[in-house]
């Protein structure tokens, strides 16, 4: 199962800005172990995504972080934008299509660079750009789940409050978001000691295991924390929470937000509940902190519900990120018997 790390975030809206991206990724290559030809596509795919955001959009945001799947090490390259949309994308990923307010033929040189490649573009609402470099061999994709994520700090800080884990156990996923109280080392101290609660209690029930978190993050600032596992399966989903934890459940028909009680884990537990209910295969969940806004509406975006999970949460993000916090968002599809 792959590993994702925090991401860095990097303004584009001038050139200036993109030789600063491109250094940070070719830097990022090399402390990876990347050959000079990886290397070099690394560096042509950031290049090319913020130079698109400029030439069309004007300004955006590009996130690269390190994603590693047992041996396989590489880099995740996320490029969005609020600009004019792609109004046809088959069109302009072919090589020399260009016209004003579309991407052009840097959309297929980006596709062919990348070892993985998805694009999310409506007209009118911008454009989500899904890149993966792998240093050396590809991982076998995962037959069961798939799983994308956002997770950055509040401006000005290095180090995220906010910290996320997927485990697992034969036909069962685990899922773990914690926001620590605040932001910065102290947070992420707290969010740290519950994902590392998962790894040790993989077996336990989510009730059990949030327990286990409040004596994990006894003198730390404390969190709000949620645990769902899924048994895919059983088709049974059970789940707890303590906090602010934002987790929905979208499935066929209708969409189901699961709750979670008052309380800081760690500091001041009120009560632990545990929730069970049915786990259809296809479904989706998002779970996310409260640097991201709750009015948020998955109906409001044709076809990304079926898009990657990466770019869902880059969508999110981009459009309802509160800025004055940390932000993580976790998007698992059930890709089982599908």
């Amino acid at each position: 199962m792959k590993r994702f790390s925090t991401q860095q975030a990097f303004h584009i809206g001038e050139p200036s800005e993109i030789s600063a991206v491109r250094r940070s990724v070719t830097l990022l290559a090399a402390r990876l172990g990347f050959d000079e030809t990886k290397k070099g596509q690394a560096a042509l795919v950031v290049t090319e995504a913020a130079t698109n955001i400029i030439k069309h959009a004007q300004h955006g945001e590009i996130l690269i972080r390190t994603i590693d799947d047992g041996d396989c090490v590489g880099i995740e390259i996320i490029a969005v934008d609020s600009g004019p949309g792609i109004s046809n994308i088959t069109l302009q990923m072919e090589d020399g299509n260009s016209t004003t307010g579309t991407y052009g033929g840097g959309l297929g040189a980006m596709s062919r660079l990348s070892q993985e490649f998805d694009i999310y573009s409506n007209y009118s609402q911008g454009a989500v750009l899904l890149m993966v470099i792998w240093a050396n061999q590809i991982p076998k994709a995962d037959q069961q789940w798939q799983i994308g994520a956002i997770c950055i700090p509040i401006k000005g800080e290095v180090v995220c409050g906010d910290a996320w884990t997927t485990e697992s156990d034969g036909n069962t996923l685990t899922l773990l978001v914690a926001d620590g109280l605040g932001h910065g080392p102290d947070a992420a101290i707290a969010s740290r000691a519950a994902v590392d609660v998962v790894a040790e209690n993989l077996t336990r029930p989510p009730g059990v295991m949030l327990e286990r978190a409040h004596a994990a993050l006894h003198g730390t600032r404390g969190a709000a924390v949620a645990i769902a596992q899924i048994d895919e399966e059983r088709g049974q989903l059970r789940f707890a929470g303590v906090g602010n934890i934002a987790v929905s459940v979208f499935e066929n028909p209708g969409r189901r937000h699961l709750i979670s009680h008052n309380g800081i884990v760690g500091s001041n537990l009120r009560k632990v509940q545990e929730f069970s209910h049915s786990w259809q295969s296809g479904s989706l969940m998002i779970a996310h902190s409260d640097g991201l806004a709750t009015r948020w509406d998955l109906d409001a975006y044709p076809g990304l519900e079926r898009s990657h999970p990466s770019l869902i949460a880059a969508v999110l993000y981009r459009d309802f990120v509160r800025g004055r916090d940390d932000v993580t968002i976790v998007v698992i599809r059930d890709i089982a018997g599908l």
